[in-house]
């Protein structure tokens, strides 16, 4: 399953690094901390409307334009074979009697 907050994050950072800015340079002109933009770009926190509003305009992009650019994205992975699908039983992965359950293991139950 895709998660917005990771495809915002993606999305962000993508344009940061093609702007060639640091995450203190954006952040510090979007009044946020360096940690949490950090933790926003990779889809580690839920950024409110009005702080993805502060960091677009730090960006000098509107924030119609980021959106779209996510909208398409999840657009485009809804329509991939298989990625937004469930992962099988997931239930019988995670109760086996194993130390641990790999990625593999998941992706192979599927």
């Amino acid at each position: 399953m895709i998660l917005l907050r990771r495809v915002i994050g993606d999305t962000l950072r993508a344009q940061r690094l093609a702007q060639r800015r640091t995450l203190r340079e954006v952040s510090t002109k979007a009044k946020v901390s360096l940690g949490y933009l950090s933790e926003v770009e990779r889809g580690q926190k839920e950024a409110s409307s009005e702080l993805l509003s502060s960091i677009c305009d730090a960006l000098g992009v509107q924030l119609s334009v980021m959106l779209r650019d996510v909208s398409d994205t999840l657009a485009d992975a809804e329509t991939a074979v298989g990625v937004l699908e469930p992962i099988g039983d997931l239930e019988s992965i995670v109760s086996e009697p194993r130390a641990r359950v790999s990625a593999h293991d998941v992706v192979a139950a599927a």
